[in-house]
């Protein structure tokens, strides 16, 4: 990040010289390593955004049209409520397909409240409270049989394990690059698979592009039609030395890790007195999150004392997902969570354990 501040800062696409021409080389090396993450030939079709929330945003609101349904389901962060609740006051028809109370969606259900007038189902891959996998490939099949499209929230799963959009059937894929791509907050995007057309998604926002200046239109070229304004230049560029360390470090060997962690986190808490652990408790079937509650203990003091007390460090409450809560009867106070990360060791995880039994003990 350093290095293209000082060396390519200059503003990639709006000017000829050797610094503007070094910016636009590292954002394309970027949205190249993207695509080639993710199974898209086309790195154009690697849009850029601020947030996973902003291309969630960017595809709800550059999709769905006056009288379209939409389909979700009842785990999701409020990247995806808020917008939709949105949209619904919009005259968007909204259904939410109910979860298990352990975060799993059982594809059936699905079925039930799909129909011909579908425009879009928007899933989260796995849940932010409990780490909880969703069937994106048979939720993808579904949707594909009623001439819907597929968005999925891969903000946990992005850089956590395997994905290959085309395999799944994913059409778009909103991700992050502050979480397991190992890049800094601040940047995301959304990938749009090849055979979708992107003529009739809407710019969520129009502008300067850098290309066809000589029109006072919005540029239906990609990644332009949906990346106005000057680029995150040092974001995307932090973002692709992530994805490179992620990438080197091989995918298949970090999802073996974080599922080491995950048993180790599930081991230390289930023989704690008092503690409830929510959501599948299998490794297999979720990414290493565990969220829990203590009997007669609230969740704000313990996350106070094991910080403090401790410096273990995690999230307390509703986590930005109250119908997630609701789904697992944890509303409204919520729940205790701990999410380790690639650079955190079944020592640690051991340590965390022993501090919250330590918590509840005294």
């Amino acid at each position: 990040m350093t290095d293209v501040l000082e060396h390519a800062g200059g503003n990639p696409g709006r000017s000829g010289h050797r610094l503007s021409i070094a910016a636009a080389r590292a954002v394309y090396d970027t949205r190249e390593e993207i695509a080639h993450f993710f199974g898209v030939t086309d790195p154009m079709r690697v849009i850029f955004t601020s947030s996973a929330t902003h291309a969630i945003n960017l595809t709800l609101r550059g999709i769905l049209k006056l009288g379209d349904h939409v389909v979700t389901s009842s785990i999701e962060h409020n990247a995806v409520m808020r917008p939709l609740r949105n949209l619904e006051k919009q005259n968007i028809r909204l259904s939410i397909v109910a979860c298990a109370a352990d975060g799993t969606l059982d594809v059936k259900d699905l079925i039930k409240v799909i129909d011909s007038n579908t425009r879009l189902v928007v899933m989260t891959h796995a849940s932010n409270v409990v780490g909880t996998l969703l069937p994106i490939a048979e939720i993808a099949s579904i949707a594909h049989q009623a001439g819907a499209l597929l968005l999925v929230d891969a903000a946990q799963t992005a850089g956590a394990l395997p994905m290959d959009i085309q395999a799944m059937g994913i059409d778009l894929l909103a991700f992050t690059g502050h979480k397991e791509l190992q890049g800094p907050p601040g940047i995301g995007g959304l990938v749009i698979a090849d055979d979708v057309d992107t003529t009739k998604i809407e710019p969520l926002m129009c502008g300067g592009t850098g290309s066809r200046s000589e029109s006072e239109e919005q540029p239906n070229d990609l990644p332009d039609k949906f990346e106005s304004g000057t680029a995150n230049l040092v974001g995307i560029a932090g973002l692709g030395a992530g994805l490179k360390w992620v990438k080197d470090k091989a995918i298949n060997e970090i999802r073996e890790h974080m599922k080491e962690l995950n048993q180790a986190l599930l081991d230390g808490l289930s023989i704690i007195p008092r503690v409830k652990i929510y959501g599948t408790l299998d490794p297999e079937r979720s990414v290493a999150i565990v969220s829990f509650t203590v009997t007669g203990k609230s969740v704000s003091e313990i996350a106070l004392r094991l910080d403090e007390e401790y410096g273990v460090l995690s999230r307390v409450g509703l986590h930005c997902t109250p119908a997630a809560h609701k789904t697992l009867g944890t509303f409204p106070e919520g729940t205790v969570r701990l999410a380790p990360g690639i650079f955190t060791t079944v020592s640690d995880i051991q340590e965390a354990t022993q501090a919250v039994a330590k918590v509840i003990k005294s």
